[in-house]
């Protein structure tokens, strides 16, 4: 129904469905083939991190606009973004707004538009259900969380950035260029998707109720740093360490020992509503 709305609203829009992996990067590649000037990837943050490693794959004066269609059980980058969840609306957006140039961050040879995880959250969103997320939306998230947190296991690594150093337990690691994960957990609140920096929060492992409950009020308190938490905002991080790491680039699950993340500044234009609190506005 958006779609017909749209269109009669005199927008050429054309619809391709995805089948399977890889399907986004190809899809992305015959649109800049063909002329076309804007993307718009309908789905959930999976659905654009693999449109978004399409373009990224693409010259840079090849590379299409895109726009976002929240469809997603998550939807983090869009609901940071402040897009309308309607998607008659949000579609308006993806093909009217002017887009603006946004940053790519990169991990190894993978890109993220929004956040990658690593450690507790990343194993929550991996080893959710398919069908649990799809009945409960982000709140699954929390169960698992809850299910799980009583057997986790810390990871031990370096973690390296221009300031300094850190070798500690970790039971979360997020790096930012948007601001939520996990189903609208805010990870990153000063995060802007145009300022050339990434957000870096730093979760230390707990040992006891009392702590627990200590970094639960430190991460409330974000950006402030504590003892369990701290959030700082670099320009890359390298992390190494002896066992493989499992991480989440918005929503799609790897695993690394070592990796050097960073962003790519104004790599991609993304059609984003006025005034989104992930713009910088400058």
């Amino acid at each position: 129904e958006a779609v017909g709305r749209v269109r009669e609203a005199g927008h050429h829009l054309a619809v391709r469905v995805t089948w399977e992996g890889g399907d986004g990067v190809r899809l992305a590649r015959e649109a800049s083939e063909a002329g076309i000037a804007r993307v718009i990837a309908g789905g959930g943050d999976g659905t654009v991190n693999e449109i978004v490693g399409g373009l990224m794959q693409l010259a840079s004066e090849t590379r299409p606009a895109l726009g976002i269609l929240p469809l997603g059980s998550a939807n983090d980058f869009a609901g940071g973004l402040g897009l309308p969840e309607e998607p008659y609306e949000a579609l308006r957006v993806a093909l009217e707004t002017p887009p603006r140039r946004v940053d790519v961050g990169t991990l190894g040879d993978d890109y993220f538009i929004n956040l990658a995880s690593g450690g507790f959250g990343a194993q929550i969103t991996n080893s959710t259900p398919a069908p649990l997320k799809r009945l409960l939306g982000g709140g699954a998230y929390s169960l698992m969380g809850m299910l799980k947190a009583w057997n986790y296991q810390p990871y031990q690594g370096r973690l390296r950035f221009p300031d300094g150093e850190r070798n500690v337990p970790l039971f979360l690691l997020a790096l930012g260029n948007g601001c939520q994960a996990g189903g609208g957990q805010q990870l990153a609140p000063l995060a802007k998707i145009d300022d050339g920096l990434l957000e870096l929060l730093i979760v230390r492992h707990f040992t006891s109720l009392r702590e627990m409950k200590q970094l639960i009020d430190e991460l409330e308190n974000l950006p402030e740093s504590g003892d369990f938490v701290e959030y700082l905002q670099v320009p890359w991080v390298e992390f190494e360490s002896e066992h493989a790491l499992p991480l989440n680039l918005d929503g799609e699950p790897c695993f690394h020992e070592n990796f050097r993340a960073a962003l790519m500044p104004g790599a991609l234009c993304l059609a984003a509503p006025e005034g989104s609190a992930l713009l910088s506005h400058q």
